[in-house]
C-alpha cells in the first residue's frame, strides 16, 4: 500500500510536509549545527524519533492482541551524527515499559519492537543501543 506524502521547501531550511491520508502536517528544520534554526525537529531527528515510535507501535499491536497492558510507555532517545559524510553514527534508544508485565511478556514484545520496519530500514553502520527498561 502506498502513501502519498506531499511537501513544499519554505525558504531558510524549513520543509512543510503534508501526509496525504490524513492532511497532518509536519515541519523540519536544520539542525543549529548545520546552518539551521533548530526551532522544529531535523529529518535525521525524524530518523530517531520514527524507531522509536515504530518499536512502540509494534509492542502496541502485540500488546492489543494478546490483552497485555502496555499503556504509559514513555522513551528517550539520543542521536549522534558523524562526519564524512555527515550522517547519523549511533542512536540510544531507553524505552520505559509498564509494571506488571512477566518474563514472557517482555521477552515476546522486545522481540517484536525489534521487528519494526524503521529498525529493519536502517542502515547497519548506525549503531544502536536499545535498552528496555523495567521498574
Amino acid at each position: 500500500m502506498a502513501v502519498e506524502i506531499k511537501g513544499e521547501y519554505e525558504g531558510d531550511l524549513r520543509v512543510k510536509s503534508v501526509h496525504g491520508p490524513s492532511g497532518s502536517v509536519l515541519e523540519t528544520d536544520a539542525p543549529l549545527d548545520n546552518q539551521g534554526k533548530g526551532e522544529k525537529f531535523s529529518p535525521t531527528d525524524l530518523v530517531v524519533t520514527s524507531l522509536a515510535s515504530c518499536m512502540i507501535t509494534i509492542m502496541g499491536i502485540v500488546a492489543r492482541r494478546d490483552g497485555i497492558k502496555l499503556e504509559g510507555v514513555t522513551f528517550r532517545a539520543e542521536k549522534h551524527m558523524i562526519e564524512n559524510p555527515r550522517r547519523i553514527g549511533k542512536i540510544i534508544l531507553e524505552i520505559k515499559m509498564p509494571a506488571g508485565l512477566s518474563d514472557d511478556q517482555k521477552k515476546k514484545l522486545e522481540k517484536f519492537a525489534h521487528t519494526c520496519p524503521v529498525h529493519q530500514s536502517l542502515h547497519p553502520d548506525i549503531k544502536q543501543e536499545i535498552k528496555f527498561i523495567y521498574p
